[in-house]
């Protein structure tokens, strides 16, 4: 050992055994230099007084997902089917909203939705916008999964249902859709959980799901860990439950 650090190390001895207050080792703290550490007292009482109001908010979370999947699902598909068979205004439309939704950021979306659109007057409800901004965007990513579906279908089937008598629409309702919905069914289900989790943004507009449920009852207790720990355990279990209810209903469909 060096005579530098032997004398550095004498002097730590020194101001420890004089409790020197350039560095004091106490009860739960450091103050070296005035820094207080490990000095925090955690309060769980609060929160499970509370835990009723959570469950339920991780319930309107969970509709206001289910909700923005059935209206993506169902404009994703149309996008989809126009991108590949239209042209004209209808394809600019189209393709301006799948642009737009898988390329700008999912923040920018809810507020256009609850800013943008309520600077030009149309004012809606914190749930009506949360719910449009997440269908919108839903349905961008979706109308891709969709097209790659199709595009993964041989020509050769529809022309087989159509010379089997078939019209157009009994030849995608029967045949090509039920076939791209196996193909795109682990994407839908990783929509579904993307939905879940970004549905948390609603706290921005004043919507009161899960985490904007969350930050309301941490700003009148100051218990922010607590509350924040035990959300992210329901978001956990909600997502944990969707992939099982998943993984289930595969088993079930997709047997063959």
């Amino acid at each position: 050992m060096s005579a530098a650090m032997r004398l550095n190390c004498a002097f730590l001895a020194s101001c420890t055994k004089a409790n020197h207050p350039a560095l004091m080792i106490g009860r739960g703290h450091l103050t070296a230099q005035g820094v207080r550490m490990l000095d925090y007292n955690f309060h769980w009482r609060p929160v499970f007084k509370s835990l009723p109001d959570l469950l339920a908010a991780g319930l309107t979370t969970l509709e206001i997902a289910a909700l923005s999947m059935v209206l993506g699902i169902i404009f994703g598909l149309a996008l989809a089917l126009i991108r590949m068979h239209m042209r004209g205004p209808l394809k600019w439309v189209a393709s301006a909203w799948v642009e737009l939704a898988r390329n700008t950021p999912a923040l920018f979306q809810l507020f256009f939705f609850g800013f943008g659109l309520g600077a030009v007057g149309i004012h809606m409800s914190p749930y009506v916008i949360v719910l449009a901004a997440l269908s919108f965007n839903c349905a961008g990513y979706l109308a891709e999964n969709f097209r790659g579906g199709f595009q993964a279908i041989p020509d050769t089937q529809i022309r087989a249902a159509r010379s089997l008598g078939m019209t157009a629409w009994q030849s995608y309702t029967r045949i090509i859709i039920p076939q791209v919905f196996r193909i795109v069914y682990h994407p839908l289900t990783n929509q579904i959980v993307w939905a879940v989790l970004m549905s948390s943004l609603g706290m921005l507009v004043g919507f009161r799901e899960l985490s904007g449920e969350t930050q309301a009852l941490a700003s009148r207790t100051y218990r922010i860990f607590e509350y924040f720990a035990v959300t992210a355990v329901i978001y956990y279990v909600i997502v944990k439950i969707i992939l099982g209810a998943s993984r289930l209903l595969s088993a079930r469909l997709f047997r063959y």
